[in-house]
């Protein structure tokens, strides 16, 4: 079976982070494991207090993943600090890494600041150039390419500019009413657009954190980028349209639809089963 890591912080409403990453790699048929930067007292209306983990303590986990189950691909999340964005850094060149999916995780769904200033700058310098892809929203790559971005040719531009000076492929997100739900992949000098249709769902709490750990799941499988990508986002189109409603703010996404199994059934479910039988 092949394997992920997720290096993330953790979200104690369970639709983003760390948990949204083990829903999704399992969803997508890889064994999921975590190094969590973070704790986070967050629900669907935001977030309300960060415990970070120490760099010591995340470099701990990093290598007892490493040490024992070698993962095929690594998705890094939330990471807050740059203390802890160099831990990473250096572990995964020690280990040699393959596959490496960052998403440049700054702001939450409801608005709240999740990265520390120091640690943009951190995170481009560090992590960047170790990436085999990034996945930054709008607003994300506007910080990340220095350039206003309000149209298809601007997504364009900024994916070049990022991908050009960090050495690595770009999934540009369209979703921020830019582009409708139309994401740029630009890899080797050439772009493609990935259209979306979309989904009249306001329950988008964990949709980055869902799509960059499904690429990761399916590169560790040994699909290419493109089709990585293209498989991603047909999961993400059926997550959000399962229509899952939960809590009071921007809810999370069912990353369990197409969970088939009898060990997911319902009581309900269960008992109708039996008296369909029993006729």
């Amino acid at each position: 079976m092949r394997t992920a890591l997720s290096i993330a912080g953790s979200d104690s409403c369970g639709g983003a982070g760390i948990q949204a990453d083990i829903k999704t790699m399992t969803m997508n048929g890889v064994y999921a494991m975590s190094a969590i930067t973070a704790l986070t007292a967050q629900n669907t209306t935001g977030v309300t207090a960060i415990l970070e983990s120490s760099p010591k303590f995340l470099k701990q986990q990093i290598d007892a993943v490493f040490e024992d189950i070698y993962p095929d691909a690594v998705k890094i999340g939330m990471v807050s600090s740059a203390e802890l964005i160099r831990v990473i850094a250096d572990r995964l060149r020690y280990y040699e890494a393959r596959n490496i999916v960052v998403d440049p995780v700054m702001v939450a769904t409801s608005g709240s600041k999740l990265l520390k200033t120091d640690a943009v700058s951190t995170l481009i310098e560090k992590l960047l150039p170790l990436a085999t892809l990034v996945t930054p929203n709008i607003p994300e790559a506007e910080i990340l390419s220095g350039m206003s971005i309000s149209d298809k040719e601007d997504m364009i531009k900024a994916a070049k500019q990022i991908s050009e000076v960090y050495g690595c492929a770009v999934l540009l997100k369209g979703g921020h009413s830019v582009n409708d739900a139309n994401d740029l992949l630009y890899a080797n000098g050439t772009s493609r657009w990935f259209e979306g249709k979309r989904i009249d769902n306001p329950n988008t709490h964990g949709t980055g954190c869902t799509l960059s750990s499904a690429i990761a799941s399916n590169l560790a499988k040994g699909f290419d980028l493109e089709a990585s990508v293209q498989r991603a986002k047909e999961y993400i189109s059926g997550t959000l349209a399962a229509m899952l409603d939960l809590g009071k703010g921007s809810g999370p996404m069912n990353h369990a639809f197409d969970l088939n199994s009898r060990f997911a059934n319902s009581a309900q479910m269960i008992s109708n089963e039996l008296r369909c039988f029993s006729h």
